[in-house]
């Protein structure tokens, strides 16, 4: 059995294209500088996180910031900046550095109040293909890291164009939301086991997939 361990990142990752994933995760052929939007990303967050738990001032540059982040710390509970949880195979809670942790993630922003949480993600980019899932992973870790919490209120907060996309998690939904993740990591354990890195054709082949050996590259 493959000692397979992931995040929603690699992930997401290995669904679009296996043998991507093989070429940067794997073998490690293939190693990508941060591009100018990752690093403006990393930014953003250090700010969020130093504004919120600190109370360090917003740099001249991320005014912007100021609106969307006085509104999160008006959130009532507990808070948690950039907060790191990890799950062994068997969804129970670990550190995020542990050895037997199996995924990990790390939430944002985490704030727990009595039964109800509330998580946000800072996006720096567009939010025409806003995606939650990664919403979900952080709720159902959130549920096996905080007992107490029932209900979990989340968002992807799109701090350039203003913009947050709304989603909500209950406890007694955890069975059904991981069946799918489950399935995935099988998927993924069984690429591992068989030594199978099939490429999937994506929106990513022809202009910026850095895998040139594949058949689908459009940059060759």
């Amino acid at each position: 059995m493959a000692n397979v361990k992931w995040s929603y990142s690699s992930m997401s990752l290995f669904q679009q294209c296996p043998k991507k994933y093989y070429e940067l995760r794997v073998v490690k052929s293939i190693v990508e500088p941060p591009s100018i939007q990752m690093r403006y990303g990393l930014d953003v967050h250090k700010v969020a996180e130093e504004y919120i738990r600190d109370g360090v001032p917003i740099p001249e540059k991320y005014n912007y910031l100021t609106e969307p982040l006085d509104k999160l710390k008006q959130l009532r509970g507990t808070v948690y900046c950039e907060h790191r949880m990890g799950l062994t195979k068997a969804l129970e809670p670990c550190k995020f550095g542990a050895k037997d942790a199996w995924w990990r993630g790390i939430a944002d922003l985490l704030v727990v109040h009595g039964k109800e949480a509330r998580i946000v993600d800072y996006k720096t980019g567009k939010n025409t293909y806003a995606d939650t899932k990664q919403l979900e992973l952080l709720a159902l870790a959130t549920f096996k890291h905080f007992p107490e919490v029932e209900k979990i209120k989340a968002g992807l907060l799109f701090v350039v164009h203003i913009a947050f996309v709304k989603d909500r998690y209950e406890r007694d939904e955890q069975e059904m939301r991981w069946e799918k993740w489950i399935a995935q990591t099988d998927q993924l354990e069984s690429a591992y086991e068989n030594d199978v890195w099939n490429p999937k054709q994506n929106f990513t082949c022809k202009a910026w997939c850095p895998v040139l050996s594949c058949a689908h590259n459009g940059r060759k």
